[in-house]
């Protein structure tokens, strides 16, 4: 019973090495499960989110990030009528090429891809499921649908200009008409994003001290959360409080990107996907009061915890790790593992080199990448005050 808007599996564009149909799953039932199985996505379990993974047990990583993501876009999706599956699929995927310490290693790695052709966590999410998982008999990559695909490189919008070496790599293969909006079903994913950490990076932000409820309850959006629950449960413990409060956050945002989605596709009247990505603009987003809101709470947390001391003091020390090991493996690539040498074998000059050594570097943990800096470069100093 999906939306004529909806992006349909029997009309999927299909996959660039043709499958046979499974009897009981979708093709974008078939995506989700592939990307659930990839090793890249078990690694996201170890990777940082905000803080880096071995900070504590109980803040958010690359993993549970995806995981609520998902949660979010099926959500979503489902009321509006979208295909869930796809949803869910993109929504998992999107965060894949995401290097070791979150955006710290990101930039990073950039810097030291700049000279190579550059380095783009969305991109790198292509390489990955189009290149770097390597399980199948019949193909290198999970082999996923256009649409997965599509929803992988634009989620976030058209893509214009130069494009990122592992992009262009993949668009020439299969054209994923970059120009144009994508899929319903892949903006539904870019902001079940944007709700999943605006919320969770409140809870972690409480959680590790960097601010407190105080401080919330002079923001907009945080601060009627809290009220209203203190009208309703005065005196209430204070992490039952601090959920409840939040837990409504999450609502306000979810509702208003269904209220504001529900209108434009009614004034629209989308008869196809084709007319969603034909539209010119997104069709799933946040009302401009709540998005103004919600500027005024991002400000807060680029402030107090994004750019809070002690995350930049860990943030120097993880970007020595990357800064490190990316250019000891490039100029000694025979220390790449010996699943590696064959690529390292056939690279023809140094810009292929360089791609393969951040293919490897980009993969690693947060833990992995530690291990490996301190038996291959040294101790990493401690964090100090």
């Amino acid at each position: 019973m999906l939306a004529p808007y909806a992006c349909q599996p029997d009309a999927s564009r299909g996959r660039l090495f043709p499958e046979r149909m499974s009897s009981f799953r979708s093709p974008f039932q078939r995506d989700r499960d592939r990307i659930i199985h990839s090793s890249a996505f078990r690694r996201l379990k170890h990777k940082t989110q905000v803080f880096v993974e071995h900070e504590g047990d109980y803040y958010r990583t690359r993993l549970t990030h995806s995981i609520e993501v998902a949660q979010v876009a099926r959500t979503i999706a489902g009321v509006l009528g979208l295909n869930t599956d796809l949803a869910e699929c993109i929504a998992l995927a999107h965060d894949l090429g995401h290097t070791p310490f979150g955006h710290t290693g990101e930039d990073a790695m950039e810097a030291l891809m700049a000279p190579y052709g550059g380095f783009d966590h969305n991109a790198q999410a292509l390489r990955i499921v189009t290149r770097l998982e390597r399980h199948y008999a019949d193909f290198d990559g999970l082999n996923l649908t256009w649409e997965s695909l599509e929803g992988i490189a634009k989620h976030n919008g058209p893509v214009t200009g130069d494009l990122p070496y592992a992009l262009a790599e993949v668009n020439a293969a299969f054209d994923l008409e970059l120009g144009t909006h994508a899929s319903a079903e892949a903006q539904v994913a870019a902001i079940a994003d944007d709700v999943a950490y605006s919320h969770h990076d409140l809870h972690d932000g409480l959680r590790s001290g960097l601010f407190s409820e105080t401080d919330l309850m002079e923001l907009p959006v945080t601060g009627p959360a809290f009220a209203e629950v203190d009208r309703i449960y005065p005196g209430l413990e204070r992490m039952r409080r601090r959920h409840e409060a939040l837990r409504r956050v999450f609502g306000v945002m979810v509702e208003d990107v269904i209220a504001v989605a529900r209108g434009r596709l009614e004034a629209a009247q989308p008869k196809s996907v084709d007319d969603i990505r034909a539209m010119g603009t997104t069709i799933i987003r946040f009302s401009k009061p709540l998005y103004q809101d919600l500027k005024a709470v991002r400000s807060f947390l680029f402030t107090r915890m994004y750019r809070a001391p002690s995350v930049m003091r860990e943030r120097a020390r993880v970007t020595k790790v990357v800064n490190g090991l990316f250019p000891l493996f490039l100029s000694r690539p025979e220390l790449l593992p010996q699943e590696w040498r064959a690529d390292v074998d056939a690279a023809q000059g140094d810009a292929e080199l360089a791609r393969i050594v951040a293919d490897y570097v980009a993969g690693m943990t947060d833990r992995f990448a530690i291990q490996e800096y301190e038996r291959l470069v040294g101790d990493l100093p401690a964090v100090t005050e």
